[in-house]
């Protein structure tokens, strides 16, 4: 009887040392260490992936965002940058999830000098704490070595992160690349815009602008997620940008009557994030071929991978950078164009196009 416990408890050592020791060499989500090179790694998680990127892969810039940033390009930002970067986009987070996350990776990372980030135009009107997720991996995301047992024991995690390392090393598979991570490929045009567009046939009153409440509402937005996240770090470099989204947007905005209120919203971000010296914030609303084009958008906000490719160009070149110097005459000239365009017109050729 003592040999027959001793033994089992012997078994049942050895399996908990393998699964430990397997778990940790795999570590498909980079908690312990940066990748192997005899591993293959499946990127695909973005909210158990990136905050491992953040820790342990080399680099001084990350590219940040919601969905609107999972087809950017690591690789395009390092030459037209001369940086080394990674991507970490997080899909339908809300600004509070970003910041903590590149707050998180600057204080590891005293290297990280450059942040490009995109900021979701129809994000400005939210509550500063907005989140839509639960049941985050938070055991992840801090250093108390005594919740990793959540990682290392974890079903889904082998069944989803160790084993189809292991499988894809196997068979020889190469690792996703950080230009593949969480990008996507789908059809682009008027048909696929409008199929996910459900058009009020009345336009409603247009509201003439926010209330006292809801400024202070995108104030606090702002200032929480960003400019007290940018004021910490003086000596990194924010390249900040609303995302340009598709004229059905701006229909939406104009059929609700809600477009200067999202005028207001972007009036009190753009003087909030012009007084923080290390930001450099871009607005591309005012290129209105790409805007107006179907065929650059799978809905009315998602733009397709060329698009991020171009926003990477402009940025580097300057183009649609905002001052205090430049950025009410930008404003006004922006409101002059979307609230006397015709939609009605613009909707009817698409229809035609197609």
């Amino acid at each position: 009887m003592r040999k027959w416990f001793i033994g089992c408890l012997s078994a049942i050592i050895s399996i908990t040392l393998i699964i430990i020791a397997v778990a940790w060499i795999v570590d498909p989500y980079f908690h312990f260490h940066k990748p192997f090179s005899f591993l293959s790694y499946r990127l695909y998680e973005e909210r158990y992936t990136n905050d491992g990127i953040s820790r342990h892969f080399e680099y001084d810039t990350i590219i940040t965002g919601t969905s609107m940033a999972q087809n950017f390009k690591s690789s395009e930002a390092d030459e037209l940058f001369g940086v080394k970067s990674v991507k970490e986009p997080f899909s339908g987070a809300g600004f509070r999830e970003l910041s903590q996350n590149l707050e998180r990776a600057l204080k590891r990372n005293d290297n990280l000098k450059t942040i490009i980030w995109s900021v979701d135009f129809n994000a400005l009107m939210r509550d500063k704490d907005y989140d839509i997720y639960s049941g985050y991996p938070e055991y992840l995301y801090d250093d108390n070595p005594f919740n990793d047992m959540n990682y290392i024991f974890n079903k889904t995690v082998w069944y989803e992160g160790i084993l189809p390392n292991l499988v894809m090393t196997v068979k020889g598979q190469e690792s996703t690349t950080l230009d593949e991570y969480s990008a996507w490929d789908k059809e682009l045009g008027y048909e696929y815009v409008m199929s996910g567009y459900n058009r009020w046939e009345e336009r409603a009153e247009m509201i003439p602008g926010l209330s006292e409440e809801e400024k202070e509402m995108v104030t606090e937005n702002i200032r929480q997620n960003f400019v007290e996240l940018v004021s910490k770090y003086p000596d990194t470099t924010f390249y900040l940008f609303y995302t340009p989204y598709s004229i059905c947007w701006w229909d939406f905005m104009n059929q609700e009557g809600m477009m200067r209120q999202q005028f207001d919203a972007e009036r009190i971000a753009t003087e909030l994030l012009l007084q923080c010296p290390n930001v450099k914030l871009y607005n591309f609303n005012d290129q209105y071929d790409v805007i107006t084009d179907f065929d650059n958008y799978r809905d009315r906000e998602h733009y397709g991978a060329h698009i991020n490719s171009q926003i990477l160009r402009w940025i580097a070149d300057g183009e649609g950078l905002v001052t205090a110097d430049n950025y009410m005459e930008l404003f006004e000239k922006e409101q002059e164009f979307y609230l006397n365009y015709d939609y009605e017109e613009k909707l009817k050729e698409g229809e035609v196009d197609e």
